[in-house]
């Protein structure tokens, strides 16, 4: 029975030179996501809907770029793998191996869109609006990276649809004895991916919320985000070694943090709510 489950068997690779070095689905995930970014940014420029030209897109996204990584990267370490970056402070350049947070990123993109803001003149929380209007195509990418890397597994399920993980079972035990599990990475792509990425798009293009209230597409997103996150986590494993907080994993937890943010966000660009023009 328990072969008539697909057994997950996909390289990490999309070419390996030799060894452990070569161009990984994971990095051409994040360059997807940057690339596809960026060219919603110059769309929303060149309809108006932008204070960020097109000419200055490129600057733009370098910003959102060292946010996304270096946020990311400590993020994990921080929230996940403190323990590891004290006793092994090198594991956190060594990004082959994988270890990104969304959580980390999030703050890591609003430090930088706090930097760009006063750099460029620009409202934050306009800023911050394009940037959630952009961020599920960068996240459903990511998660489809998460499934082909065989990371971030979900938990033992005998659904008709469940993969079986070797990477879930100790090395060398037999495919038969390894049970089935909720694909939740694609799971998480969809909700966190797909429906944001709909939502938001549609917010942003068939109203006037971004011009009416800045910062308020920003409030939604980030609630929105951490109600599918939590729906995700019902489905995923936790990760081995790292400990529930108040009887949540970790990725629920911190969320509740997002869902202050979003509140905090949208009761701002209320109350600076801009007047309709006549």
């Amino acid at each position: 029975m328990m072969f008539a489950y697909w057994v997950h068997h996909w390289d990490p690779f999309v070419v390996r030179f030799t060894g452990n070095f070569g161009i990984r689905y994971y990095g051409l995930a994040y360059l997807l996501g940057f690339l596809a970014a960026a060219w919603l940014l110059v769309r929303y420029a060149k309809a108006g809907r932008s204070a960020v030209p097109a000419a200055k897109v490129g600057d733009f996204m370098v910003a959102l770029v060292i946010g996304v990584l270096v946020g990311g990267r400590l993020g994990y370490f921080l929230l996940y793998q403190s323990g590891d970056l004290f006793t092994h402070p090198l594991a956190l350049f060594r990004v082959w191996e994988g270890g990104m947070a969304s959580h980390g990123g999030f703050i890591g993109v609003a430090l930088a869109l706090v930097w760009y803001a006063r750099r460029e003149r620009v409202s934050f929380f306009h800023l911050a609006d394009l940037v959630v209007s952009a961020a599920p195509l960068g996240l459903f990418f990511g998660r489809i990276a998460n499934f082909i890397n065989g990371e971030l597994w979900g938990k033992i399920s005998y659904v008709s649809w469940a993969v079986i993980f070797p990477e879930s079972a100790a090395p060398g035990t037999p495919l038969n004895l390894i049970p089935p599990r909720h694909p939740s990475q694609l799971y998480e792509a969809l909700l966190e991916g797909v429906l944001l990425f709909v939502l938001v798009q549609l917010r942003f293009w068939r109203s006037k919320i971004t011009q009416l209230t800045p910062g308020r597409l920003c409030g939604e997103f980030l609630i929105a985000y951490a109600v599918v996150r939590a729906i995700g986590e019902i489905f995923r494993e936790p990760d081995v070694g790292v400990s529930l907080v108040f009887g949540l994993s970790r990725g629920t937890f911190y969320s509740i943090f997002l869902v202050v943010g979003g509140v905090a966000m949208i009761a701002y660009s209320l109350r600076h709510r801009r007047p309709q023009a006549k």
